[in-house]
């Protein structure tokens, strides 16, 4: 699964941004995540964890002008990606409105 959102700042703000979100979904929703894992290497987030039983990873970069989210869901998991991946649009985008 593939996402990419284009933002109008620079690379440390947007990572900033990406951080914060982050941080404030997991306070959110951390009784239904567990194994959660993520760090940055330069400008490049690496996350994994699972959701109910569900394990995901992937990464997230930054560029200049793009977010590129880059997810790996497991099989049984893939009838939801159209929703998964609508959300992570919309929080993206209000992250990084046009």
């Amino acid at each position: 699964m593939r996402i990419s959102v284009p933002h109008r700042t620079d690379r440390e703000t947007a990572k900033r941004r990406i951080t914060e979100r982050l941080d404030q979904l997991l306070g959110q929703y951390k009784h239904y995540l567990s194994d959660h894992e993520s760090h940055w290497e330069g400008d490049t987030l690496h996350f994994s964890g699972s959701a109910r039983g569900f394990k995901a990873n992937g990464t997230v970069d930054v560029t200049d002008t793009e977010v590129i989210v880059d997810g790996k869901l497991p099989l049984i998991a893939r009838p939801f990606e159209p929703r998964i991946k609508s959300t992570i649009e919309r929080e993206a985008n209000a992250m990084f409105p046009s």
